[in-house]
């Protein structure tokens, strides 16, 4: 059986999320294979947790270029792994960082790269929104070795047991990568939410909030959801722009969605139409957001967000 690499995110050892479900996915295609990037202590740690969702084996690259510069040793680090290892795919989360490190390394293979894949199946087939979402397409790469990113909540994680031995990678960057050096980290304050893009559920608030964000994040909580916004509103400066949903922000797919105040322009709607429910709150009954939805709700959010979380909290 032919192995399937899957890059694993994780924050010091802790893995996300989203790898577990990337792993469930590659299980369709070959067999599970994560590649870590990461300290061998940090390696240990995850390796039980991948073994669990059915990673065969954890291939460890602690070159100290990997973190220490920009994506560009990360590139090089999958390609030099496809070129050797001739899986039968790769797979990442749908990220900013992910989609720049599978690109560098799908160039330098000459595969094809499919991006922010909704679904997958055994074939190797993914299901795409392209155009801004105006259109689904079912994608397939026909040369190289296929290089997919999927988009967090599109796959059910599963525990598979796998054997999850580590096995160390021996890479060393080339000069040519490492001209960008990161010189300072910051670490971002907790806010006690979940992470925007891997969040089971998502309240988005829009023009409609004012700037006034507070039933948003109070419905937020009482659901245990992650807040997102529009860009209008983070243009305005109401909410910041890591929280941005959209075509020039994040690209999420929860199970549910619930844009409050937000009028549903086609930049938005990129970002978040393959949310599995999608529920829109607005005053106005022609905007755009309720052609998308699922549930609607014509009126003031400002009335109507409130209602609901003490209808929540209720049932607690």
């Amino acid at each position: 059986m032919s192995e399937v690499l899957v890059l694993v995110d994780h924050v010091g050892g802790t893995v996300q999320k989203s790898t577990f479900e990337l792993l469930t996915a590659a299980a369709q295609l070959g067999e599970p294979v994560a590649v870590f990037v990461g300290s061998d202590a940090d390696a240990q740690t995850a390796a039980a947790d991948l073994g669990k969702y059915g990673a065969a084996k954890v291939l460890v690259a602690s070159d100290a270029s990997l973190t220490e510069y920009l994506i560009a040793p990360q590139g090089e680090l999958v390609a030099s792994l496809v070129e050797s290892r001739q899986p039968a795919a790769v797979l990442a989360s749908a990220s900013t960082d992910n989609t720049e490190v599978l690109a560098r390394s799908a160039a330098k293979t000459g595969s094809g790269v499919m991006a922010y894949a909704s679904d997958l199946d055994g074939e190797g087939q993914a299901t795409q929104s392209v155009f801004a979402g105006a259109y689904t397409v079912k994608s397939k790469v026909i040369k190289g070795v296929p290089h997919i990113l999927l988009k967090p909540n599109s796959v059910e994680a599963v525990e598979a047991a796998g054997a999850g031995a580590v096995e160390a990678v021996d890479f060393a960057a080339s000069d040519a990568a490492k001209t960008a050096k990161i010189t300072a980290v910051e670490e971002k304050a907790a806010s006690g939410r979940p992470s925007l893009t891997e969040a089971a559920a998502v309240v988005s608030g829009g023009r409609g909030t004012g700037g006034d964000f507070g039933p948003v994040e109070q419905f937020a909580d009482a659901i245990g959801a992650a807040v997102g916004a529009s860009r209008a509103a983070v243009d305005a400066g109401w909410y910041p722009h890591s929280s941005q949903v959209g075509q020039t922000g994040k690209v999420v797919s929860p199970q549910l969605y619930v844009a409050a105040g937000i009028s549903g322009a086609i930049q938005h709607r990129a970002g978040m139409q393959t949310s599995k429910n999608i529920v829109a709150i607005n005053k106005d009954d022609e905007a755009p957001i309720f052609e998308l939805s699922d549930y609607g709700v014509v009126g003031d959010l400002f009335t109507v967000l409130p209602q609901a979380t003490e209808a929540v909290n209720a049932r607690k």
